[in-house]
């Protein structure tokens, strides 16, 4: 695990397991927020440990950014904090949680003492602020990503902890394109020193316009690349020879998974398009699998 001092009494972790999946932690004299937990239980016991024991407070409050696993699977190492997230938060860990905690016990043992935990407090508009000593935190909505992605911002320090709303690869296969793009062009406009990713390395204010620049290009080229794949006999096809490069994005990202993430994208763009513009994407591909089956019978 990765662990770097961004301001006074804001840390940063970073997981050298999974993703580059990261979280935080804010201090006060009394107590601690965190800021999502890490993938697996060891890492997270870790910067529970480095809380507590190095810079000698407890956890009094989680902050889950969005439901996704990688972020959340976590709360149940910080026994008596309250978790504050999203409405939407709670009811899709809810739905979805139990169920693969168990398909991933399966596969990885670690899992094993891993409990779901939902949110305590929740909101669905507007914004949460919390003290913490010297810090204020500002809790607020930035869907994309996600429809119950949060952002918190340090608001003295202009450090922002975006969640998986901001990436390396942007990532919309549980959220919207479009939503997404608005998300990161506003939090260009913010002001900030830091841009903590949800996964990744932390992104500095010399950088964070490039930064915001770069991945609403990515996703204008992926919707570039889904339209035109629509055109096409068989999209799905078009769409196997759109690599990450050809979007302006490099495959060594995140440990070299950035090229499965991209193709995940490819294929949920091309869903939510069709849906949006009433094409029968199931019909289209059906048809153009019978047509090459009949050509290699021929």
């Amino acid at each position: 695990m990765q662990r770097e001092r961004v301001s006074e009494n804001v840390y940063w972790f970073q997981s050298d397991v999974y993703a580059q999946v990261t979280a935080g932690v804010i201090t006060g004299p009394q107590w601690a927020v965190v800021i999502d937990t890490l993938a697996l239980p060891d890492e997270t016991l870790a910067m529970r440990s480095f809380i507590e024991e190095e810079l000698s407070v407890p956890v009094r409050y989680i902050i889950n950014t969005h439901n996704h696993a990688d972020h959340t699977w976590g709360n149940c190492f910080f026994p008596g904090a309250t978790i504050i997230a999203h409405s939407l938060t709670g009811q899709i860990m809810a739905e979805r949680g139990q169920t693969a905690l168990e398909a991933a016990r399966k596969q990885n043992p670690a899992f094993k003492n891993v409990k779901i935990v939902l949110p305590h407090l929740t909101f669905d508009e507007g914004q949460i602020t919390l003290r913490v000593g010297k810090k204020n935190l500002v809790l607020f909505s930035t869907p994309g990503h996600s429809r119950d992605g949060i952002s918190i911002l340090v608001e003295e320090d202009r450090v922002l902890f975006a969640g998986d709303a901001f990436m390396p690869i942007p990532y919309v296969v549980d959220g919207s394109l479009d939503q997404l793009s608005e998300t990161m062009k506003s939090m260009g406009k913010m002001g900030l020193e830091n841009i903590i990713q949800g996964h990744g390395d932390i992104i500095l204010r010399g950088e964070i316009d490039n930064a915001v620049k770069e991945n609403v290009a990515y996703l204008s080229a992926v919707r570039k690349s889904v339209k035109a794949a629509l055109k096409r006999r068989n999209p799905l096809e078009a769409l196997s020879q759109v690599d990450i490069a050809a979007c302006g994005k490099s495959r060594v990202y995140l440990g070299g998974l950035a090229e499965d993430l991209h193709r995940r994208n490819l294929r949920a763009v091309l869903k939510q398009i069709a849906e949006a513009e009433g094409i029968d994407l199931a019909a289209i591909i059906a048809i153009a699998q019978q047509e090459q089956e009949y050509e290699e019978d021929v």
